[in-house]
């Protein structure tokens, strides 16, 4: 079993509060895509928190940290997975907050009540 938190655009978390859809994550058309600097930007930030490109999918980029688990980076997202130990969760979970300091991005943790107040 594994924990995920997601980040998104300002752009894609104002559509899903206003739609209020339960499948809303369901629907590619839903998601705003990141522009080519914001996913270059997201890859160069992974890399500086010591992840590590190991794949590519067609969905996107794979990225692995050595203690925390991985982060799958696609045209819409950016998935955090990690194991449901307490340190692991912790350490994720901080680093999507830190990936929303530019105000461009949303954190998005399904498992603690969706997205995060800044």
């Amino acid at each position: 079993m594994s924990y995920t938190i997601s980040l998104f655009t300002i752009s894609t978390k104002q559509k899903e509060q206003e739609l209020d859809q339960p499948d809303f994550f369901e629907k590619e058309e839903n998601l705003e895509k990141f522009t080519s600097d914001q996913q270059a930007r997201l890859e160069d930030r992974l890399l500086k928190y010591m992840y590590k490109h190991i794949g590519n999918t067609g969905d996107g980029k794979i990225f692995e940290h050595t203690d925390f688990g991985q982060a799958l980076l696609t045209e819409s997202g950016l998935y955090f997975s990690t194991s449901n130990d307490f340190d692991c969760i912790f350490e994720v979970g901080m680093t999507a907050s830190e990936f929303t300091d530019t105000g461009e991005f949303a954190k998005y943790d399904v498992q603690a009540g969706g997205w995060e107040e800044i």
